[in-house]
């Protein structure tokens, strides 16, 4: 039966243990399971924990052993049916003896979308796919953009004055919103694989770009977009700490001498091609990261990278950090470029929540037309 969106309770047990997968599982996708005896009773539960571990299906059925026989499995993620770093979950499945088969949502992969639930059906097992679909696909809102775009999901954010400005007309910055802002700001860059901003915000602000929040996560990549060869190898981003790779996007436009010393800098450079303005083209940028199997992207731009990100129509989702305070005159506002001239014109998005943190506000927001409508459900999977 397809199109089901209300969660059962063991789907919602499902997704519950899914959760608790997340930051650890990219590039995979965070996947929650659940098994019951052919009386309904639960006998075994597991989730998928790290990329090259047991799925989360085979962890369920190892704990319920010879009780799931005739039973049910009840699964966020349609099983895979193809061999990996771990063998197809169809076959331990199968060979469990499960008689039915509850998903919540299909493998958004076109490439592998319904495989497994063919092969379920073939081995004589019945499935019900939609149980939680919507909850399913907000959950791995990430994998889903990567797997029907072959792009990241990117998230834009921006922090600013109640007037809209990002700092003060002399490019002070320092600090615009407070502590709890901040924090909130290094729990989004660990939920993303990378984090992206322009030559300008290096120059200007001499940025670290890393995660330090308190508690355990990993650095995310690290992203500059450099047309023209201006990023310092003696900028932070080289000389801090971390074992992640800072990746630096430039064009044919950088001189040669320079791209030798940002690689002696311990930094790579990414030559791509440029879009007609004579910058690095997104898509391009994005075509890389998820060759490179980065399935989000928070982008910590300044104006010219968020407008140049939302007029491309590659922004997914805004958080907007508004601190309790006016700057006034010609200062710099989030987003730059030309604009709109006519309010018919500007870019749409649905207010996702709004919340105080601490004498801050931040706004989160959805650009309308995405596929992972984080309302109305799944839309294109």
């Amino acid at each position: 039966m397809e199109g089901v969106h209300l969660s059962s309770p063991m789907m919602e047990r499902a997704l519950r243990l899914a959760r608790r997968g997340r930051y650890t599982t990219s590039p995979n996708p965070m996947v929650g399971a659940v098994v019951t005896d052919k009386d309904g009773i639960l006998v075994g539960e597991g989730y998928h924990k790290r990329p090259g571990g047991p799925h989360a299906e085979v962890g369920a059925l190892a704990q319920a052993g010879s009780r799931a026989q005739g039973g049910t499995l009840y699964v966020t993620l349609e099983p895979c049916n193809h061999t990996g770093r771990t063998p197809p979950c169809t076959d331990a499945i199968i060979s469990a003896g499960i008689a039915h088969v509850v998903i919540a949502m299909k493998d958004p992969n076109p490439e592998v979308k319904g495989g497994g639930i063919e092969r379920l059906q073939e081995a004589g097992i019945t499935v019900t796919v939609g149980d939680g679909e919507t909850e399913a696909a907000l959950l791995n809102k990430f994998f889903v953009t990567w797997s029907q775009q072959r792009r990241p999901f990117v998230t834009l954010k921006a922090a600013m004055s109640l007037d809209g400005k990002v700092a003060t007309k002399t490019g002070d910055s320092k600090y615009i919103t407070h502590a709890k802002a901040l924090a909130f700001t290094h729990t989004l860059r660990r939920q993303h694989d990378a984090i992206l901003v322009g030559v300008n915000t290096i120059l200007a602000d001499e940025p670290a770009l890393t995660y330090r929040g308190k508690s355990p996560g990993s650095d995310p990549v690290r992203i500059v977009l450099d047309s023209h060869g201006r990023t310092p190898p003696d900028a932070r981003i080289f000389s801090v700490s971390s074992t992640a790779p800072t990746l630096v996007f430039t064009t044919n436009q950088a001189p040669e001498p320079w791209q030798r010393e940002i690689f002696s800098a311990g930094g790579e450079v990414i030559e791509v091609p440029a879009d007609p303005h004579g910058t690095v083209d997104l898509a391009e940028v994005l075509h890389e990261c998820a060759q490179r199997h980065l399935l989000s992207v928070l982008v910590e731009g300044g104006p010219t990278v968020h407008a140049a990100f939302i007029a491309a129509g590659l922004a997914d989702e805004w958080y907007s950090f508004i601190g309790p305070l006016i700057i006034g005159g010609e200062a710099p506002t989030p987003v730059g470029g030309h604009g709109v001239s006519a309010l018919s014109d500007a870019w749409q998005l649905k207010p996702l929540s709004v919340r105080r943190l601490g004498p801050d506000v931040l706004i989160h927001a959805q650009f309308l037309g995405r596929d992972v409508d984080l309302e109305g459900g799944l839309l294109h999977v």
